[in-house]
């Protein structure tokens, strides 16, 4: 389910394409990623009026997570954003949005084996994971 339509997935696309360049040798990827992502970070910020809204919080710690791997000794840590975020681009499945879903300022029930099951295991879908863990915890519980 490529969601070529929507201004984040173009966001996603060119930071990855940039950080693969970077992985691929071109240091001056990874700089570029980190704009990116900071500009991608500002326009969600105005867009959700919001610093704590989910898809804000997705790309702050997108953001920590490449500043961290700048680092030399750490750069190895960028293929797993790379991975990720071509994974999230190809079939909209994003690990680090259903990990920070389980944080406990994002979730309304206590922290499961179930729900992690049905955090990661869940199919991709449109919006964003939390809403579609309610829609199945509300199914549940109707069932």
């Amino acid at each position: 389910m490529l969601m070529y339509r929507t201004t984040g997935w173009w966001y996603w696309l060119v930071i990855v394409i940039a950080l693969t360049a970077g992985v691929a040798g071109w240091t001056p990827g990874f700089y570029l990623a980190i704009a990116l992502t900071a500009v991608h970070l500002i326009h969600f910020a105005i867009r959700e009026r919001s610093v704590t809204a989910f898809p804000v919080q997705v790309r702050i710690a997108y953001l920590a997570f490449l500043l961290i791997a700048l680092r030399e000794p750490l750069r190895f840590l960028y293929w797993l954003p790379v991975i990720g975020t071509w994974s999230r681009v190809l079939t909209n499945y994003c690990f680090l949005a259903r990990f920070i879903s389980l944080m406990p300022w994002n979730r309304k029930e206590a922290l499961t084996l179930s729900l992690i099951k049905r955090t990661f295991l869940s199919p991709p879908v449109k919006g964003n994971i939390l809403q579609d863990l309610e829609e199945d915890k509300a199914s549940e519980e109707q069932s």
